[in-house]
């Protein structure tokens, strides 16, 4: 955790004033529901306890000037000349601008001091929250209206346009939406909502990073969704009315798509379950159930490792490791796949133990380190000043 003060001391080193505002906007976690977002399905996000803090303030001038602590450097550019930049992430912000631009906001020269404490490569969206937390700061330096979900889709697009990544709307959305000890429930379709308590009384959850990401990743990605939309094509065939996998079931996927191709029936039958084990996950939340979300998250493992083909072997060994100990009540990939952490649902007292036992075995079979990452289900997107 960052303290304000620290934040205000280090904007006054940087920029010789002081802050008028300082936001802070957090990282995510997704409980279950990989690959659902593209195929207008649900997930099943929350904001964790480490996150971007930005601290701004307004200039005299049109100048835009960023210093971010994690690189020790400095950008400035004037309104009229953002457009994307090699440096890589000053995009982030000058995306949100343009944005701004786009929809006709006024607005005008601003200093933004950027820190956080969101591990970076962990797939804990560390970009969106750069992104969620620089328009909010704008949204109140300059008095723009703004709703959260427009600071959410905002954040969206200026990854698309400037970072270069056509993401979905799940990492944003979290960033802005979440609340503390609950999930959020998200309908990729509408964007509609709810909030499921996630009161996990003795247990916690734990990330293990397995500091690799195999260059599989964009390729498969790319071909996963085409095999999706190739699966609905042929449903349409005969139910014209189906826009998504998210309008599919078993029985259409048995009838039109296993004679036709069994790779694609595999991939699009997986999204169809997973799904189906986010709502039996929300059910369990409800019921306070934690073991019968644990087993969600397993047979989700399952199904992103055999049937959709997304894991790696340093993923399947941490998921399989664990299975072996009670305390542990459920474990899976999290994120798009080949690389990243896994998400555990451990007991509070075994969590150390765990770490302990693990990190020399991984060592010794991968040569790599395992990271932990202790994170605590929190609020999303807070004014601190």
């Amino acid at each position: 955790m960052i303290s304000k003060e620290q934040i205000k001391t280090r904007y006054n080193e940087v920029f010789d004033s002081m802050p008028t505002h300082i936001v802070r906007s957090p990282g995510r976690i997704n409980i279950i529901g990989e690959h659902t977002d593209y195929n207008e399905g649900f997930v099943l996000p929350t904001a964790i306890d480490k996150a971007i803090y930005v601290a701004v303030g307004k200039r005299e001038d049109d100048l835009i000037r960023l210093y971010a602590e994690d690189f020790k450097a400095y950008f400035e550019v004037s309104i009229a000349d953002i457009r994307p930049v090699e440096e890589g992430w000053p995009n982030y912000v000058l995306g949100v601008v343009g944005q701004l631009r786009e929809r006709h906001l006024t607005f005008g020269g601003f200093n933004m001091y950027i820190d956080g404490d969101v591990p970076l490569g962990a797939g804990l969206s560390s970009s969106a929250a750069l992104e969620c937390a620089a328009g909010f700061a704008l949204n109140v330096l300059f008095d723009l209206q703004l709703q959260r979900v427009d600071i959410a889709r905002i954040g969206q697009l200026a990854e698309h346009t400037y970072a270069g990544v056509k993401c979905g709307i799940m990492d944003q959305f979290a960033s802005v939406m979440s609340k503390a000890d609950h999930v959020v429930k998200l309908d990729c379709r509408d964007l509609s909502f709810s909030y499921t308590p996630l009161e996990l009384g003795e247990y916690a959850i734990l990330l293990l990073n397995t500091n690799v990401k195999h260059s599989l990743a964009s390729s498969a990605y790319n071909d996963r969704r085409a095999s999706c939309e190739e699966g609905v094509r042929f449903v349409q065939a005969k139910y014209t009315d189906v826009n998504s996998l998210r309008d599919v079931s078993i029985a259409m996927l048995d009838e039109l798509v296993k004679p036709v191709d069994e790779d694609v029936y595999t991939k699009c039958r997986f999204v169809v379950e997973e799904n189906q084990r986010l709502n039996d996950a929300c059910a369990a939340l409800e019921r306070g159930d934690l073991e019968e979300l644990g087993q969600q998250l397993f047979r989700a493992h399952t199904g992103l490792s055999k049937a959709y083909e997304v894991s790696c072997p340093e993923l399947d060994f941490l998921v399989d490791y664990v299975q072996e100990f009670p305390e542990v009540l459920g474990a899976r990939m999290m994120g798009g796949g080949f690389g990243g952490c896994t998400i555990n649902l451990v007991k509070k007292s075994f969590q150390d133990l765990l770490i302990d036992r693990l990190t020399p075995v991984y060592k010794a079979k991968f040569g790599l380190d395992l990271t932990a990452i202790k994170v605590v289900p929190s609020n999303g997107t807070e004014i601190l000043l």
